[in-house]
């Protein structure tokens, strides 16, 4: 079972690290620290979190650093992360197989951050594939309430998508982006995934990529224990002018409908719009026929 961290309340410490790629954003930054602040949370900067080395937010030790501080501190309650981007593997590869924390802690970002999510989950704590500071001031009103009453311990209202049918299914959540999660199969931070959901959104990949990390789940055998999958945004993914090309929906359509488990598509998570906040590591329900995401908190 996890290891859940207790409801965040005003007053209580949270710290921002910068996992992966470098600080660009910092007006959208400012606003995602004030937002936190807004609600009565106390927010401390990483040192270093503004750092720049090559397309990285410092070099891999310092972020380290950053993430195991901040596991370590006793008066920290929960981790913010800056913004995503391309590192937080890097880090595993640094850190080996962490062990568990005293205290368990949320852990609150997405897109590169599910390297960090699926670590966090292998330690049974439960984190939150949601906004990033870069990324929050941009979600409409009713995605930033639910994040909060996820970290704060209020239910959570269901998602709507696009059923594809098969019926009902219910597994622990797993979200993630597909190109970190692919990148993550065969390693140590690979979860097991029997009787799971996967949530899976991606950015900026052509249908051709989406197809060929599709194929590679399949090849593995990845799927076979997989009980629903939730889709969200697949943004940015158009396939490249004037070359013959499958749309991504029609990628989506022609790797997982074989698969003969519940599928919704079209949920409103991922890059480039509403990002509504999923708990990692928790048990969910996905009903394929109505196109409803729950879960639990």
């Amino acid at each position: 079972m996890n290891i859940s961290p207790e409801p965040l309340k005003p007053g209580d410490l949270l710290r921002v690290i910068a996992s992966s790629g470098c600080l660009r954003e910092f007006e959208a930054f400012e606003k995602g620290i004030e937002i936190w602040r807004s609600r009565g949370y106390q927010v401390e900067l990483s040192p270093g979190y503004d750092s720049r080395w090559g397309y990285l937010a410092g070099k891999d030790e310092a972020r380290l650093t950053q993430l195991t501080e901040a596991l370590n501190d006793p008066n920290c309650k929960g981790i913010l992360c800056a913004r995503g981007g391309y590192g937080s593997t890097r880090l595993l590869e640094k850190m080996g197989l962490l062990s568990q924390t005293t205290t368990p802690k949320w852990l609150i970002g997405f897109s590169d951050v599910t390297g960090l999510l699926w670590n966090h989950q292998r330690l049974q704590i439960q984190g939150v594939h949601g906004p990033l500071l870069t990324t929050i001031d941009a979600e409409p009103e009713w995605s930033k309430i639910r994040l909060f009453d996820l970290v704060e311990g209020r239910s959570l209202a269901p998602l709507k998508g696009n059923g594809w049918g098969n019926g009902k299914a219910k597994g622990v959540l797993f979200p993630a982006n597909l190109t970190v999660a692919t990148h993550l199969l065969g390693t140590p931070w690979q979860p097991p995934f029997q009787n799971v959901i996967l949530a899976l959104e991606d950015v900026g990949e052509a249908p051709y990529r989406i197809d060929r990390m599709l194929t590679q789940w399949r090849m593995m055998g990845v799927f076979q224990g997989v009980s629903a999958i939730a889709l969200g945004r697949f943004s940015n993914c158009a396939p490249p002018p004037h070359i013959p090309s499958f749309t991504v929906a029609e990628v989506l359509r022609d790797r997982l409908s074989d698969l003969h488990i519940p599928i919704v598509s079209e949920l409103p998570f991922g890059h480039d719009g509403v990002n509504a906040a999923l708990p990692v590591g928790v048990m969910a329900e996905l009903d394929g026929d109505q196109g409803i995401l729950m879960v639990s908190t």
